[in-house]
This record gives structure tokens, sequence and C-alpha cells, in this order.
């Protein structure tokens, strides 16, 4: 039992103290304890820190910007420049704004730091947005890597964005593809289903190059790119072109076969551009473009793009181009960036000269070209043999076979490549600093397409060809027609060679096979 008393409230009810009905009530004056609370009084409280900025910065913001078009007005270059010139440039300096915030966004891969020839750097200093090209085209543009448009791009977009005819000339990786798949994305409605543009090239591997170039430039817009090449199945291509297709990139002989089935329509078709066009007017490719050009409407636009240009080149430019505007880059048939190199060996040396090719280059990716198909697959044997690693390509192959060995070399899965001319057109592989010729070509044009597969883009490369007794008369034959700066001559094979190299393709120090280094002058 709890000893201590429980209080009682004064004023409670006496029935147990409960506050229900049968007690009394209690009034506040009855309790002596009881304070009376004054009414809340609310403070007027200032405002935030940041509400007294806001305006101050509004303000100044206001102020600068008044600062700014006093500026601007005094800047115009007559006094009787309008406010609506003034308008015009503050609208102009907000797109520049807004343009680079959507660089900002875009995911530019490295700047290529390595050094570059005057072959790609000696440019008019333009940029791609001053040819106001879509910006989803920009946007893959720098995506790609392209940074300033090349020498031969700044010359023919512009016009080919006209819609002008064009035949242009330039060296071997420079930049040639950019320069007709950029005005033909342009140019492209991505409304019409219909096929706008076609692109011809004589190789399927450089159809395969070349669809994917565009792909790559376009991916930011709703263009459908389709490649097509003889040995693939012709059921998937016509299956295929039942789909939207925008731009169509193949081979001359597949594009004309399905045009004639009626599947390939291309009455809608304004744009008609031909890659290597010396090699796509051969006798061997000239009747099905001739015939080609009939499934197109007569004012369509060609654009004919190659490093050398024959007389076939000539007659066709008469009888089928109006107008063209020619464009000539062509100061010297070879890139500056590649050294040039001629060894005098018998037959049965080569081998043994090309070993120590390979023991004392310092060799990203090579290209060994022969003359027939039963030596690259020869060489490319005896090259494994030695210990290197080694593919060979050749038109006899089978196409999915041949499309693995170009999807992996350029991927650098295999460091050497032995080929015929097949990979001499437009095969475009940075990565490759070195092209031997291990059977001297027949003639100046496949020697020049041959060691431009080096030296991409301004970059360094170096050519070795070995020359056999037979081969002279091919090698003074090429000087006359090509003009091409021979570097030097080696004259013996019998002991071993000393070639220091960077891994860009520069010699920095050359001592060769007895130490016997001549010019042509000299040899002669």
């Amino acid at each position: 039992m709890n000893p201590r008393p429980r209080f009682q409230s004064p004023g409670m009810g006496g029935r147990g103290g409960g506050g229900g009905s049968g007690g009394g009530s209690m009034h506040p004056n009855t309790n002596p304890n009881f304070q009376n609370r004054n009414p809340q009084q609310y403070m007027q409280r200032g405002p935030a820190p940041y509400q007294q900025q806001q305006p101050q910065q509004q303000q100044q913001h206001f102020q600068n910007q008044q600062t700014q078009q006093w500026l601007r007005r005094n800047q115009l270059p007559s006094a009787d420049s309008t406010v609506a010139e003034v308008e015009k440039n503050v609208q102009s300096e907000a797109v520049d704004q807004s343009s680079q915030e959507w660089k900002a966004r875009l995911k530019i891969p490295l700047p290529d730091t390595r050094y570059r020839t005057e072959d790609v750097t000696a440019t008019k200093g333009n940029e791609f947005e001053d040819y106001f090209l879509k910006r989803e085209l920009l946007m893959g543009i720098y995506e790609k890597g392209f940074e300033r448009p090349s020498p031969i791009q700044e010359e023919s977009i512009p016009i080919a964005l006209t819609g002008s005819d064009i035949l242009a000339r330039a060296k071997n990786g420079t930049g040639k593809t950019a320069s007709f798949c950029i005005p033909a994305l342009e140019k492209i409605d991505q409304d019409k289903n219909v096929i706008q543009a076609i692109i011809l090239v004589p190789t399927r591997e450089l159809a395969l190059q070349t669809s994917q170039v565009c792909k790559e430039l376009g991916k930011h817009l709703k263009i459908q790119v389709m490649v097509t090449t003889g040995g693939t199945s012709l059921k998937d291509d016509i299956m295929r072109l039942y789909q939207p297709v925008h731009l169509l990139v193949g081979t001359p002989g597949r594009i004309l076969d399905l045009a004639k089935k009626g599947v390939c329509v291309l009455k809608d078709c304004s744009m008609f551009i031909m890659d290597e066009a010396d090699k796509l007017l051969s006798p061997e490719f000239q009747p099905s473009i001739e015939q080609l050009i009939r499934f197109v409407p007569a004012n369509r636009q060609i654009l004919m793009f190659s490093a050398t240009f024959p007389v076939t080149v000539k007659d066709f430019k008469e009888r089928y181009l109006r107008k063209p505007y020619v464009i000539n880059l062509m100061d010297e048939l070879t890139l500056k960036g590649i050294t040039q190199f001629y060894a005098f060996v018998e037959e049965r040396q080569k081998i043994h000269c090309l070993n120590t090719l390979f023991s004392k280059l310092q060799i990203n990716q090579s290209i060994i070209f022969c003359n027939s198909v039963n030596r690259v697959e020869l060489l490319a044997k005896k090259i494994t043999e030695l210990g290197y690693s080694c593919f060979y390509i050749h038109a006899k192959m089978l196409q999915d076979h041949r499309n693995r060995v170009f999807h992996d070399f350029r991927n650098g899965a295999c460091r050497n490549l032995v080929c015929t001319d097949l990979f001499t057109r437009g095969i475009d592989i940075q990565a490759v600093n070195v092209v031997i010729n291990f059977d001297f070509p027949k003639n100046s044009e496949t020697y020049l397409h041959r060691v431009g597969r080096s030296g991409r883009f301004g970059h360094l490369g170096l050519a070795v060809s070995l020359i056999t007794f037979e081969d002279r008369f091919n090698l003074n034959r090429d000087q006359a027609n090509s003009s091409t700066d021979r570097s030097s001559y080696i004259l013996s094979m019998s002991s071993v060679a000393v070639v220091d190299g960077a891994a860009s393709g520069t010699l920095d120090s050359v001592a060769f096979f007895m130490g016997v280094v001549v010019n042509l002058a000299d040899f002669e």
C-alpha cells in the first residue's frame, strides 16, 4: 500500500476525481497556478539570403546585356546600323553557344597526334560547319574523328552540294571517300523511302568499307544504307530492297543485275557516284557502268573520284558529264609521307630479303603484293614457316572467307597480309605502315595504288620493291609514266641489312647491303 497521499485537484468533483460529467467544472481563475497566455505573435521574417541575391544578380545580368548591346552597336561598321542587325548578332551568338553545347555532349575520339604531311594539312582553314550541314550529320562527322576537312574535301563538298558534276583527282589516302559520302548523306531526303544515291566501287572489300563509312557518318540520321556485291546471296539482296533504302553501295555487276530484274528502282536516284573511276571505266566494268546510267534520271549528278585518270575517263566525261567541275590536287603522284626503296635481287633471294626486312623493320602492319594467286598462297605459307603471323587474300576465295580475312586484318588480328591487286583500290587501314612489292607491278597506275596503302591520311609510311633483272623494263616504264620520286636503290642483298624505323614508318638511319646506296641519276 502506497503511504503517500493522493493529490486532489481543487474544484474537481467529489466522486473519484474523474473528469466526467459527474465532476465539477474547473475555472482558470480558481487555480492559483494558472498563467494566462498572451495572444500568439508572429514575427515578420526577412527574405532568405538567396532571395536577396537573386534580384541583384538579375539586375547585374541585365546591365551586362545592355553594356554588350551598346558595345555591339559601336562595333558595327556603319553608322546606320539598325536594331535588327544588333538582334541578328545576338541571335548568332546564341546559336554559337548552343552549337558548343551539343558539341560538348559528343563522344569524340582522342585526337591523332601523329605527324601529318602537307597532303592533308595544307588546307584553307575551313570547318565542316561552314558548309551548313545537318546537325545530325555533323555529329557523325565529329564522332568519326574528323576534325577539319582535308584539301580534297574542301574543294569537292561545297561543289557537290550545289548539284554540279565533279571530276576529282587526288592522291590515295587524302580523304576522297568522305568527299562524296558527306554530300550524299546531306542531300538525301529521309522522308522519301526511295533510292536517292548510289556509290559504285570496283571491289567487294571496298564496297564493305565505303558502306561502313556511310553508316558511321550518318548514324544520327534516319538514312538506310545498303551494300550489295557479287558473291553474296541474291535472294537476300532482293528481300532487303523491299525495305526502305536511301543509299546503295555496291559493285556495278550486282547493282545492274538487280536493276534489270526490276527490284532495284533507280528512277529517283539523283546522285551517281563512282569511286576509283579509272578502274570502273576499264574494259571489265565500263559496259555495266554505261548500262546503269540508263536506269537513272537524265538530270542526275555524277561524281567521279580517283588518283589516276587514263584516256577512258576523258571519253566518259565528254559523253555523260554536263559542264563538270574538274578538281586536280595531284601536284605529284605519290604521297609526301611515303619513303620508297628498291632492292635489286635475284628471284631465289626474295624470301631471304623479305625475312631480313621483317627482322629489321618495326612493322605495325604490312601488305605484301604478288602478281598471281598461286604466288600469294605459296608466299603466305613461306612467311608462316619463317615464324611470322600472316593472312592471305585473293579474288578466287569464297566471299565469306574474304570478308572474314579483311575484317580480322583490319582489326589487327594479324600483322602481315599477302594479296593480289585486289587490295590496291581504296582499302584504308590506318595501321599499315609498310608496303612490300614482292613482285613488281606491270604498270605505273598499279604501283601508285599499291604504295598508297601505307601513309594513309598524311601519316608516314615505307614502300620497298624487290626488283629482278626481268623487272627492269617495267621499272623504266613506271618511271617514265609516273615521274615517281625514287629515294634510293639497294644494289645487293648478299649481306645483312640494317634498317631502323619508328612504328610510324619513318627511317632514322638506313645502311643497306654492302653499304651502297645510289640515286637514280648515278645508276643510269
